[in-house]
C-alpha cells in the first residue's frame, strides 16, 4: 500500500535528500510530492490531499504555521514541522495549532523516517467517514458535515472550526486565547468580541442544540452533552 507525503520545503537540496532516502528506505511505498513555497504547498494539498505533511516553518509566500492552521480547518492529516527554529515558544505554538511532531534541523534522516512511519501506522486505519457525536450534535471532520438530531446544518468555515475544537474537548473549558490562536493565529488583530460574535452565530445555526455550548465567565467556552 502506497502513502502520499506532501513535503513543503524551500531547500532544494534537502528536498532531494529526503525524497531519495524515503523512496529507497520504503521501497517506493512512500510517494513524495514536493513544493518549494507555502503557496505551492497549499495548491498541491487542495489538488490531492496527502496522507502526511512534512512542513518547513520558514517558507516563501505563506509560512508553515499559516499552512498548518489552514489544513486544520477541515483535516486531521498528520503534520510534522521541519524547522531551524529551536525556540520553545515556537514549538508550543506549533503544537497548539495542531501539529503532530516537531523535528529541528539539522536532523537524522533515520529519525525522521521513523517518526513518519510511526504516524502512518497509527493513522492509516483511520475511518474517513467517522462521525463524532456529543449530545444532539454530530460532526464528521473529514466530510465537513454537521448534524443536529440527524438534520444537517450549514456552518461557515470559522463556525465549523470552532465547533470542531469544542467537540474534541467535550465537557472541558476551552479558553478564548486558545480558540483565537488555533483559528486566527498569534497575529490576530481583532479582540475577543470577534470570537464571541462567531459563537453567537454558531449557536444560532445549531438551533435546538445551541444550549450545549456554555459560556464560562472570564475563561472561555465548553460543549456539554
Amino acid at each position: 500500500m502506497a502513502f502520499r507525503i506532501l513535503l513543503v520545503e524551500d531547500d532544494a537540496e534537502l528536498t532531494d535528500i529526503i525524497t531519495d532516502y524515503f523512496s529507497e528506505k520504503s521501497g517506493s511505498t512512500l510517494q513524495i510530492t514536493a513544493a518549494r513555497t507555502g503557496g505551492e504547498g497549499l495548491e498541491k494539498w487542495f489538488e490531492e490531499e496527502a496522507d502526511l505533511v512534512l512542513l518547513d516553518v520558514m517558507l516563501p509566500e505563506v509560512d508553515g504555521f499559516s499552512i498548518c492552521r489552514e489544513l486544520r480547518k477541515n483535516s486531521d492529516v498528520p503534520i510534522i514541522f521541519l524547522t531551524a527554529r529551536h525556540d520553545e515558544r515556537d514549538r508550543r505554538y506549533g503544537y497548539n495549532l495542531g501539529c503532530d511532531d516537531y523535528v529541528a534541523k539539522p536532523f537524522s534522516l533515520a529519525e525522521l523516517f521513523a517518526k513518519v512511519m510511526a504516524l502512518l501506522k497509527r493513522t492509516k486505519g483511520m475511518v474517513r467517514n467517522e462521525t463524532v457525536t456529543v449530545g444532539r450534535i454530530s460532526i464528521n471532520p473529514f466530510r465537513y458535515t454537521v448534524f443536529v438530531d440527524d438534520e444537517e446544518v450549514t456552518l461557515t468555515p470559522t463556525q465549523f472550526a470552532i465547533l470542531k475544537i469544542l467537540m474534541e474537548n467535550p465537557g472541558s473549558v476551552v479558553n478564548r486565547e486558545s480558540l483565537i490562536m488555533r483559528i486566527w493565529g498569534y497575529d490576530f488583530a481583532g479582540n475577543e468580541r470577534v470570537l464571541d460574535n462567531h459563537i453567537k452565530k454558531l449557536r444560532r445555526s445549531l438551533g435546538a442544540a445551541a444550549v450545549q455550548i456554555k459560556t464560562v465567565f472570564r475563561q472561555g467556552y465548553k460543549l456539554e452533552g
